[in-house]
């Protein structure tokens, strides 16, 4: 199979590496930009909209690029490979997802063009106290108003850029009990609506997420992506996919970068007046950092493939293979890399402790390896090999 890129795929990865490593050129950049009242740089989403790559997966018809999860993939290893906290993923991916696949043609049209512009920034409120990684365990509650629209309440937890997005897609239980399948909505709510509060915060990676309380939210008909009789949680389950083949694409950046780090620092640091690079037991260990990483890359390159498998089954059963591999690796070249440099490892004046946190958190996103390799299991897939 050939994966070499198409000139329009180089120089969309050419593009945003430039960007990314100018933007992240030392943690100084990366301080300064959490301080912001967003938590991120309004000046580095602005060359985000700037260089097309807001527009990457939406239509041509509303100023999207009517691209694919390969051109999704460049640029989250990019902002893997340079710890780039911009809310990429939750903006584009997740809520520019689930608009993409389940929304009406008027909120498309509504919505897509801010998006893509760098105006308008979005966010999936669908984790709940009680619910870790079941997708379908939702207790919020959307009770019809009788007039087409729906009264929202409930609680969301970590809902990533929550507290600074303009829109917020609510899941919420329209009947059924707590775990039904069924019974499933998704609604557009304004971030700042009547009976909305958010609690933000930093989150240990570096981004920013919020607790969000909904009483009584008064929702248009207008603002109902799924409603009655729809099956929103297929749609949360295909964007989700979507997530998860995107966080393996930046998860492999951060390797890679960490690995770099890695190596670079065994051959400048000194013991006994040699490189310690030149102890043989330390060269096994930056080899086998490389060996996870390059099984890492492998099924990166296969979540790629399979983020718009249409068999829901098929793309859920390797996505399950795709996140236990990716745990794996990220938890082995993580906790080398920090075995490998010591104490500096862990401070927050050097990168290898921020590719670290982040490594850990994308490990927990959605369903760690352990919660993922029971579903692999369940679900008749192959193990994916050890790290």
């Amino acid at each position: 199979m050939d994966f070499d890129l198409s000139d329009d795929q180089r120089q969309i990865k050419d593009s945003v590496d430039r960007m990314l490593a100018a933007a992240y050129a030392d943690l100084k950049t990366k301080a300064a930009a959490q301080k912001e009242p967003a938590g991120f740089s309004v000046g580095n989403w602005k060359q985000f909209a700037d260089l097309g790559l807001l527009g990457i997966p939406f239509a041509e018809d509303h100023g999207g690029l009517g691209a694919g999860p390969v051109e999704t993939m460049l640029v989250m290893d990019a902002i893997g490979r340079n710890a780039a906290i911009e809310p990429y993923l939750s903006t584009v991916v997740l809520g520019g997802g689930l608009l993409r696949h389940a929304g009406t043609a008027a909120q498309k049209a509504a919505l897509i063009p801010g998006v893509i512009e760098g105006t308008h920034r979005l966010a999936l409120a669908h984790q709940e106290r009680q619910s870790r990684f079941d997708l379908a365990d939702v207790s919020a509650t959307a009770r019809s108003d009788g007039a087409g629209g729906y009264i929202l309440n409930g609680e969301k937890l970590v809902v990533l850029g929550g507290d600074s997005a303009d829109t917020l897609i609510v899941v919420a239980r329209i009947d059924g009990q707590r775990r039904d399948r069924a019974g499933i909505g998704l609604f557009l709510v304004g971030g700042t609506a009547a009976g909305v509060t958010r609690k933000g915060y930093a989150t240990q990676d570096g981004g920013r997420a919020a607790d969000i309380t909904f009483a009584n939210v008064k929702i248009g008909a207008e603002d109902v992506i799924a409603g009655k009789g729809s099956d929103g949680l297929a749609s949360l389950e295909h964007v989700i996919d979507e997530a998860i083949a995107a966080l393996a694409a930046e998860a492999i950046g951060a390797m890679a970068a960490l690995h770099d780090l890695t190596v670079d620092y065994l051959k400048t640091r000194k013991q006994f007046g040699v490189a310690i690079g030149s102890f043989q037991v330390l060269q096994h260990k930056s080899v086998d950092m490389f060996t996870a990483l390059e099984q890492a890359r492998s099924m990166g390159y296969y979540a790629t493939m399979m983020a718009a498998e249409p068999n829901a089954a098929e793309r859920r059963r390797a996505m399950a293979a795709v996140k236990v591999q990716i745990g794996k690796s990220a938890k082995f070249v993580g906790e080398t890399a920090i075995q490998l440099h010591g104490g500096i490892g862990m401070t927050m004046e050097y990168k290898a402790g921020h590719y670290f946190k982040r490594l850990t958190m994308i490990e927990m996103a959605f369903g760690n390896t352990e919660h993922f390799l029971r579903a692999l299991a369940h679900a008749g897939g192959l193990i994916p090999a050890a790290a």
